[in-house]
């Protein structure tokens, strides 16, 4: 499968690769929002989609931080698109820098969004919270209530970039 799959072929990518219908639910919410948000940004409305309804399938093998590097490997072995397996890498929270990935102990390179769907993926999850909408302020003070003032200076930024690019501040998409 060297194709952007169908929304109908990622639920069944994500049941096959044993995610809960909790995990598929937030799938859906996050891609619900990843869409809306693609379609004011011109961005790439399939891959986004197909991105966030995956976005989460390495939690079909844990729920730690190691999902992306799971769900990253799970990806390649469905044969799914670099552009999707990015995707999946690279959603947490608003980027991981090398060095707080190896605290974490993840292997050590960046996972940090760099195409537009990827950021569009990324902060949709953000976004969501237990299958809810959130708004970025109340993630942040989340993130702050931890001493993470770093990631909060990045999830700012990415809600500023898209907002801007989306001509809406993106909380109300």
């Amino acid at each position: 499968m060297n194709s952007i799959p169908n929304p109908e072929e990622c639920i069944e990518l994500l049941k096959k690769s044993g995610c809960s219908e909790e995990v598929i639910s937030h799938c859906k919410a996050v891609r619900d929002v990843a869409v809306r948000m693609a379609e004011r940004a011109n961005a790439d409305v399939k891959l986004v989609e197909a991105g966030a309804l995956l976005h989460d399938i390495g939690r079909s093998k844990t729920h730690g931080i190691r999902h992306l590097v799971e769900g990253a490997r799970i990806a390649k072995n469905l044969g799914l698109p670099n552009s999707i397996i990015k995707i999946i890498e690279r959603h947490i929270g608003a980027g991981l820098p090398a060095e707080d990935a190896r605290k974490l102990g993840l292997p050590e390179k960046k996972y940090i969004p760099e195409t537009l769907e990827e950021k569009i993926v990324c902060h949709s999850d953000n976004l969501i919270d237990d299958g809810e909408k959130q708004t970025i302020e109340s993630e942040v003070e989340k993130v702050l209530a931890k001493g993470l003032d770093d990631y909060a200076r990045r999830l700012v930024a990415l809600h500023k970039e898209l907002s801007d690019i989306c001509g809406v501040d993106v909380n109300n998409i």
